[in-house]
C-alpha cells in the first residue's frame, strides 16, 4: 500500500488566519534554481533560514539542495537532503578546511506532506550546541548523526559580502549543481543578523498542539542581506516581498509557480508505491515515466472514501500497443493495485477503450467502455458518494455518461488515483494535473469553482452528463477534503 510517513498534512487542514496561496516547484530535471550576490551584511555571524518544503523524487533521485552560498571554491556552506538516505544536512568548509557539518538522523521521505523547517546560526555563542538550532515543524531537532559545530567567531558563508546564495541550487567547487533533487518550496525567508525561533515564522493550531502552521512573515526584520520569496508573481518568481534586490532565475518559467501550499495541500503521484518497477519522476512528482518492462503502475498520495474528485492525466507518449492504463486503485491487504485484487480497482484502457478489473493478477475481465487513446489528456470523475467511475477523453465524456458501478469498497476503504501501463517492452510517459501543479501545460484553466487548474471542467455546468444528472466534481487537495471528504 501507499507508504505515508508522519509529516504536517494536517496543517493544510487546520484552521488558520493566514493562507500561503503559492509556491515554487524545482525541478531537478530541468536544472532549476535562484541565485543572489550579496552585499554588505549586518553580520557575518548571525542568521535565520525558515522554508516550506514538499519533497520531490525519491528512492534513486538526487539530492536536493535548499539553500547555499559560496565566495569560492574554498569557502561555502550547503544546506540539503541526502536522497540517498532520506537525512537533511548542513556542510561547509572555510578556508579549504570542513568546519561545519551536521546530520539528521530523522529521516525525510514523505512525498504528501509539507514540512516546515528552521536553521537559526549565531556563531558569537560560547557553548557549540547554540550556535546552531534547527527546527523541524516548530520542535528542535537535537539527534545528529555527524556533528561539527563551527567554531566560535565563525564567519558564515551564507551572509558574507560578495558571497553568492543559491536557493534550490548547490554550491560545488566547479560552480553550481541541482544533483537532480527538487522540491515545491514556499515562504522561504532568510534573515541576516538574528537567531531566531519557530514562533517567529509558524504557530500550533490552538486546537491541536501537534499541528504546525504557517503564519505571516512580512513585519519581520529581515537585516541587509535578508529576502523573502513569497511566489506569488509568476512573471518574477524571484520577486524580494521585502522590498530588496530580486533573485536571478534560472530554468524558471510562470507554470513552475503552484497552488500547493502548507495550507492547501494537493495530491500528487507517489514515487513510495510502485507496483512491479519503479518510474521515473519530475515535476512535482506529477510526471512519470515508466519502466521497460510489463505492469507497471503507480498511484496518488491521497486515499478517497467518499465525495466526488476528478484528475486528469495527459498521456504525453504512449506505451507500445497503447497499452495504457488510467483510473483508480484500491488498497488492499497486499497492496494498492491498478485493477486491483477482485473488484477494488478500475482502469481505463488505451488500446481498446475498454475498462479493466484485476489486471495484474490476470484474472480480471475487460468491458466496453469508450474511445481507444494513445496520446489524449484523459479525465477521471470518481464518484464515491454513489459508487461510480467516469471518464472522459480531450474533455469528451465517454460511454454517453453511463458510469462504472465501482462496486464492493476495499478492505482499507479508499481508492486511490492511479496510472501506468501494461506493455511488454518500451514505456509511457504519463503527465498528471490533480490542480495544484499541473505537469503539462494548461491552456483553459479551469477550476472546480475554488481550486484548481484544469484542462477541461470538472463541473457539469447544470447539464446531464453523468448518468443524465448534473455533477461537480473536486480538486484533491486538503481545502476540499477537510469540507467534502
Amino acid at each position: 500500500m501507499p507508504l505515508i510517513l508522519p509529516g504536517n498534512v494536517a496543517s493544510a487542514t487546520a484552521a488558520t488566519g493566514f493562507n500561503v496561496d503559492n509556491s515554487c516547484r524545482f525541478n531537478g530535471d530541468d536544472d532549476s534554481y535562484m541565485h543572489k550576490t550579496l552585499g554588505t551584511p549586518t553580520s557575518t555571524k548571525i542568521c535565520t533560514i525558515s522554508w516550506w518544503m514538499k519533497q520531490h523524487a525519491l528512492m534513486g533521485g538526487g539530492d536536493g539542495p535548499i539553500f547555499s552560498a559560496k565566495t569560492d571554491t574554498n569557502n561555502r556552506h550547503v544546506v540539503y537532503w541526502d536522497n540517498s538516505g532520506g537525512l537533511m544536512k548542513i556542510w561547509g568548509k572555510t578556508g579549504g578546511s570542513v568546519n561545519f557539518t551536521l546530520s539528521t538522523t530523522q529521516v525525510f521521505k514523505d512525498p504528501s506532506a509539507w514540512q516546515h523547517h528552521v536553521i537559526a546560526i549565531d556563531t558569537n555563542q560560547s557553548t557549540d550546541t547554540n550556535r546552531v538550532k534547527w527546527y523541524m515543524n516548530g520542535t528542535q531537532i537535537t539527534s545528529f548523526s555527524e556533528t561539527t559545530y563551527p567554531g566560535e567567531d565563525a564567519l558564515l558563508e551564507f551572509s558574507k559580502d560578495s558571497s553568492v546564495a543559491y536557493v534550490a541550487a548547490y554550491a560545488t567547487s566547479g560552480g553550481v549543481d541541482v544533483f537532480g533533487g527538487a522540491n515545491f518550496l514556499a515562504e522561504f525567508v532568510f534573515i541576516d543578523g538574528q537567531q531566531l525561533t519557530p514562533t517567529s515564522f509558524g504557530e500550533f493550531d490552538e486546537d491541536s498542539p501537534t499541528i504546525w502552521k504557517p503564519k505571516d512573515v512580512s513585519e519581520l526584520t529581515f537585516g541587509n542581506n535578508g529576502f523573502y520569496l513569497d511566489f506569488e508573481d509568476s512573471a518574477n518568481l524571484g520577486n524580494d516581498a521585502n522590498g530588496g534586490t530580486d533573485l536571478t532565475e534560472v530554468n524558471l518559467a510562470a507554470a513552475d509557480q503552484a497552488t500547493d501550499t502548507p495550507t492547501n495541500n494537493f495530491c500528487v503521484m507517489n514515487p513510495l508505491d510502485n507496483y512491479n518497477n519503479a518510474a521515473t519522476f519530475s515535476e512535482g512528482n506529477c510526471k512519470l515515466v515508466t519502466a521497460s518492462s510489463p505492469y507497471y503502475y503507480n498511484t496518488g498520495t491521497f486515499g478517497l472514501s467518499n465525495g466526488k474528485w476528478y484528475y486528469e492525466c495527459k498521456v504525453a507518449s504512449s506505451a507500445p500497443s497503447d497499452y495504457n492504463l488510467i483510473g483508480i486503485a484500491g488498497d488492499t491487504a497486499e497492496g494498492s493495485e491498478l485493477g486491483g485484487t477482485g473488484t477494488y480497482g478500475y482502469g481505463y484502457h488505451g488500446n481498446d477503450g475498454k475498462y479493466i478489473t484485476d489486471v495484474i493478477t490476470g484474472g480480471g475481465a475487460a468491458y466496453a467502455y469508450g474511445d481507444t487513446y494513445s496520446t489524449s489528456t484523459i479525465g477521471v470523475y470518481i464518484d464515491l458518494d454513489n459508487d461510480k467511475l467516469y471518464f472522459a477523453k480531450d474533455g469528451a465524456i465517454q460511454n454517453s455518461g453511463t458510469g462504472i458501478s465501482i462496486g464492493t469498497s476495499p478492505p482499507h476503504g479508499v481508492f486511490y488515483p492511479a496510472g501506468g501501463e501494461q506493455s511488454t517492452s518500451g514505456s509511457a510517459t504519463l503527465e498528471f494535473n490533480f490542480g495544484g501543479c499541473s505537469a503539462f501545460d494548461v491552456a483553459s484553466g479551469n477550476t472546480d469553482g475554488t481550486y484548481g487548474n484544469f484542462e477541461y471542467s470538472p463541473n457539469d455546468d447544470g447539464g446531464s452528463s453523468f448518468d443524465g444528472a448534473a455533477k461537480n466534481f473536486l480538486a484533491i487537495c486538503t481545502k476540499n477534503l477537510a469540507e467534502y471528504g
